[in-house]
């Protein structure tokens, strides 16, 4: 892959890229940085990129979601930390009644379990196909349909809650 083809494939997955960041993590600025890194990791490693292995589209979902994760196990490691030396402070509660719909969806996404969590943001925050999402967490359709369709019946359950405590 020479340097404008990799202009390219930054043009055409860029946006989406950061809509599905975006919707994964709900922080713009960490999406933006692990989309950086991503195109960052592209761009080094362009050579090694094989298109009879997988699509330039799935390449590079791949790359980020594996930046992101990295990203993720850092901050729940310094997380963790923190919580060890502030032992016995208490955690403010998150009130989803009082908190904006994003706000609201984003705290009951990341309740979700891992692999349902990544599938959902995948076919709703970059609008990939089920194919393409199988094909980016490396299983079969049939498994990513079943993560997206168990994310999505808890996701639903999740934000009845509030109003069944009413």
């Amino acid at each position: 892959m020479k340097k404008d083809g990799f202009e390219q494939l930054y043009e055409e997955h860029a946006e989406a890229l950061l809509g599905f960041l975006v919707y994964r993590t709900g922080d713009r600025a960490l999406a933006e940085e692990v989309l950086a890194d991503t195109f960052e990791r592209v761009l080094r490693s362009r050579k090694a990129f094989n298109p009879r292995k997988a699509s330039a589209k799935t390449w590079i979902y791949s790359i980020a979601l594996n930046r992101l994760r990295d990203v993720l196990r850092k901050r729940d490691a310094e997380a963790r930390a923190v919580q060890r030396s502030e032992a016995g402070a208490p955690e403010a509660a998150l009130d989803t009644d009082r908190v904006e719909e994003r706000g609201t969806v984003t705290a009951a996404l990341a309740r979700l379990d891992e692999d349902e969590r990544e599938a959902v943001a995948l076919r709703y925050g970059s609008d990939l196909s089920v194919a393409e999402v199988a094909k980016t967490l490396g299983v079969k359709v049939s498994t990513a349909e079943g993560r997206i369709y168990r994310g999505l019946r808890q996701l639903r359950e999740l934000l009845e809650e509030p109003a069944s405590r009413g």
